[in-house]
C-alpha cells in the first residue's frame, strides 16, 4: 500500500473518492483504473512518481469503492461519455489545469476521451491498448471468432441471466477475468481481496451492465451526455504526446487490435509491446508503467 490520502470531491452527479499523493505544486498525474480493478493497481506506480515530485491523483471510477452518485434519479450509466465527463469534472473540481493522464480499460477510455475532446487540459497521455474510444455505430460488425470468444462476458451481460450472475457472485466472476486476461500474472488472495472490496459498491452491477449494453446499442444513454457521445462518434483524433502500452499476453485485447491505432494520434506517438504482460500493466509491470509516465512528465 502507498501513503496516499483518501479524499472526496463533488462533481455534478457524483461524490468521487480519490487518493492523492505528492506535493500540490508538482506536475499533475491522474491514474485511472479499469474494470474490474480499482486504485490498488497503482500501488507500485505511485511511489516513484511521488519521488520524482509529481502530484498524483487516483480516482475511484463511478460504481467502484467509496464513489457514490448524488441525486438518486441520476442514471447509473457506464457509457463512455460518462467516464470521460467524470474525469473532466474531477480535474475541474480539483483546479488541475493540465495533467498527464494514464489509464487502461475503462480508465484508459476516459483518458483518451478527455485527450481527444479537451486537449488543452492534457500534457501527455499514457494509454493501454492504444485508442480506447468506442465505435458504437460499428459495434454490430462481427470480429474474428477468436476475438468473439474473448468477449464472451460482454455477450453474457446483454442478458438478464448475465446481470443476475454478476450480482450473485461478483468476486468470483471478476477473479476469473483477472486470470483469463493476465495469464502470466500470479496474484495472491490478499491482492485480489484488496481490490475486490471496491466491487461491493451498490452501483457496481448497474453501471457495469449499462456499460456493456450501451456500447452495443442495447441500452439508451444518459440524455445529459448525448452531445459528448455525438462528438465521440466522429472518432476524434488525439494530439497530445502519447505512449501506448500493449501487453503481449493480454487475454481480452490482443496486439493485433491495437498495433494499427497510430492513425488516431496526430502528435508524438510511441507504441510499446510488453512481453508476458496481460491486461493490467500498472499492476503487472509497475516500474515500466511508472517510467513511461515519467517520460511524459519530462518531455511532454
Amino acid at each position: 500500500m502507498n501513503a496516499s490520502k483518501l479524499r472526496h470531491v463533488r462533481t455534478a452527479s457524483l461524490d468521487v473518492a480519490y487518493e492523492e499523493s505528492g506535493p500540490r505544486g508538482g506536475a499533475s498525474v491522474v491514474l485511472l483504473h479499469g474494470w474490474p480493478y480499482d486504485p490498488r493497481c497503482y500501488d507500485g506506480v505511485v511511489p516513484p512518481l511521488v519521488a520524482a515530485g509529481c502530484r498524483v491523483l487516483v480516482p475511484y471510477l463511478r460504481g467502484f469503492g467509496p464513489t457514490r452518485f448524488l441525486p438518486a434519479e441520476t442514471p447509473r450509466s457506464g457509457q463512455q461519455a460518462a467516464l470521460g465527463n467524470d474525469l473532466l469534472e474531477v480535474i475541474d473540481a480539483l483546479a488541475v489545469e493540465r495533467a498527464i493522464l494514464a489509464g487502461y480499460d475503462w480508465g484508459g477510455r476516459a483518458a483518451c476521451i478527455v485527450s481527444a475532446l479537451w486537449p488543452e487540459r492534457v500534457r501527455g497521455l499514457l494509454t493501454v491498448n492504444g485508442y480506447n474510444i468506442q465505435d458504437i455505430a460499428g459495434s454490430g460488425e462481427p470480429q474474428d471468432p477468436a476475438q468473439e470468444r474473448r468477449y464472451w462476458y460482454q455477450w453474457y451481460f446483454q442478458t438478464e441471466r448475465g446481470c443476475a450472475g454478476l450480482d450473485l457472485d461478483r468476486r468470483a466472476f471478476c477473479r476469473l477475468l483477472w486470470q483469463l486476461w493476465s495469464p502470466n500474472w500470479t496474484f495472491d488472495d490478499a491482492t485480489f481481496a484488496r481490490s475486490a472490496a471496491s466491487f461491493d459498491n451498490p452501483d457496481f452491477v448497474d453501471v457495469t451492465i449499462h456499460s456493456y449494453r450501451h456500447r452495443y446499442g442495447n441500452a439508451a444513454g444518459d440524455p445529459a451526455l448525448e452531445e459528448i457521445e455525438k462528438r465521440l462518434a466522429a472518432k476524434p483524433k488525439i494530439a497530445a504526446p502519447t505512449i501506448a502500452l500493449q501487453g503481449e499476453a493480454d487475454g481480452v485485447l490482443p496486439r493485433e487490435l491495437s498495433e494499427r491505432h497510430s492513425v488516431f494520434f496526430t502528435g508524438p506517438y510511441q507504441y510499446r509491446v510488453l512481453p508476458r504482460i496481460g491486461h493490467n500493466p500498472p499492476q503487472e509491470a509497475p516500474a515500466i508503467f511508472a517510467e513511461a509516465v515519467l517520460e511524459l512528465v519530462r518531455t511532454a
